[in-house]
């Protein structure tokens, strides 16, 4: 028997709001069919004492000390800017709205 009619792929293509030919109702229900009895044979597979993962290896994260280190001041990062405004880089405007509303 199978998982999934045409009717309902029908269905779920005016869902989608897809346009699907009759033709590819019959594919599509074929092809759906085909996936969830292969999502079913994986469900019967996994066993109720084996924990879920979400990797296949057990992950660590490495991670490094946040150590501050010396780094440029307002004017030097600043210095090779064409135009400077209140401590901040100055650019052309992209967007024609009024951000400020």
């Amino acid at each position: 028997m199978a998982a999934i009619s045409r009717e309902e792929v029908a269905h779920l293509a005016r869902l989608s709001r897809l346009a699907v030919t009759e033709e590819e109702l019959d594919t599509f229900a074929g092809q759906l069919d085909v996936i969830l009895q292969a999502v079913a044979q994986v469900g019967k597979v996994a066993a109720a004492d084996i924990p879920p993962t979400s990797h296949s290896v057990p992950l660590t994260n490495v991670l490094r000390e946040d150590v501050e280190t010396p780094c440029l001041t307002p004017e030097e990062a600043l210095s090779g800017a064409p135009d400077v405004d209140q401590q901040r880089f100055r650019v052309p405007r992209i967007l024609n709205e009024d951000l400020a509303s």
